[in-house]
This record gives structure tokens, C-alpha cells and sequence, in this order.
């Protein structure tokens, strides 16, 4: 069995065990091109008690590679992109489980927070809406975004807060 049909039977039962979980509430996932297992749609629906995100519903594309469980997938967030600081702007998610598994050549990740394959879909969606409520502001994706959650944490204005309402509004088809 080559690495790519290991990886497509892998990838088959995990989206099976995700639509069947009744854990997993406000994660929907399938096939984002009903032929490729390796490109998943996922609608991530944002609960109400989320200080900044809440009632956003946010569209993204989890791509894996052939070589997957083995190396990560990426997931990236469609239009419209929320305004997060662990998001780039084109919609790519940094998120330390989905960094290669090697050694961080900058030294902020240590290894064991980095991708490995004990690591599943279900695991990086799992802490993708938590970061929604715990936005990470010490190595941003998104200077602007990081930058403005500080200042609002420390009081100042409440920028952060009126750009992430207008990204729910938006995901919502209200703007």
C-alpha cells in the first residue's frame, strides 16, 4: 500500500468518526470536491459565549498532504477571513500543531507542541475554536490584529472588538 492510499484510508474513517462524534458541536466537515479525501470543507460555528467571535460562522479548507499522517495538513479560512491574530490574511491558520515536525529554527515551539501524527483532524479543530476564544498575541499571524487585542486587553479602546463583530456579521451574509 503506497503512503498516499494509507493516507486516503486514514483520512476516509476520520471524517466517518467526525460526523458521527456528538462531541464535537459546531464543527461540520466533508469533502470539499466529492473526489479528493485529501480536501476537506469545514464550517466552524462559533458559540454565543465567545467574547469576540461568538455567533461568527467561518468557512475554511483543510488540505493534507500525500505524506500525511506523517507531515500536517493546512487549514485556511475562505472569505470572508476573520480578523484573528492567529490568522494570516489570506486565511492561512498559524497554530504550532500544524508546524512541521522538526525543530523550531526560531526557538519559540518546543518540539512536543509541534505536528505529530498522534495529531487528527479532530485535535486541530478542537484547538482552532479554542484559539477563537483565546486568541494567541505572542507570535501573531496578524500584527494589526494582535496589536489591537493587546491594547483592548489593557483597556484602551475597543477596536478589536468592533473589527471581529463586523467579520460575524459578515460571515453571516449581513454585511
Amino acid at each position: 500500500m503506497s503512503v498516499s492510499s494509507g493516507a486516503a484510508s486514514l483520512l476516509k474513517r476520520q471524517l466517518k468518526e467526525i460526523r458521527k462524534s456528538k462531541d464535537l458541536q459546531g464543527i461540520s466537515c466533508g469533502l470539499f470536491d466529492d473526489d479528493d479525501l485529501f480536501v476537506w470543507e469545514v464550517m466552524l460555528m462559533i458559540s454565543d459565549d465567545c467574547k469576540y467571535y461568538g455567533g461568527g460562522f467561518f468557512r475554511a479548507k483543510m488540505t493534507f498532504p500525500p505524506s500525511y499522517p506523517h507531515m500536517p495538513p493546512s487549514l485556511t479560512f475562505l472569505a470572508p477571513i476573520p480578523f484573528h491574530p492567529n490568522i494570516y490574511p489570506d486565511g492561512k491558520l498559524c497554530i504550532s500543531i500544524l508546524h512541521p515536525p522538526e525543530e523550531d529554527q526560531t526557538g519559540y515551539e518546543l518540539a512536543s507542541e509541534r505536528w505529530s501524527p498522534v495529531q487528527s483532524p479532530e485535535t486541530i479543530l478542537v484547538s482552532t475554536i479554542s484559539l477563537f476564544h483565546d486568541p494567541n498575541t505572542e507570535s501573531p499571524a496578524n500584527v494589526e490584529a494582535a496589536i489591537l487585542l493587546r491594547e483592548e486587553r489593557e483597556g484602551k479602546h475597543k477596536d478589536f472588538r468592533k473589527k471581529c463583530r463586523r467579520c460575524v456579521r459578515e460571515s453571516l451574509g449581513e454585511e
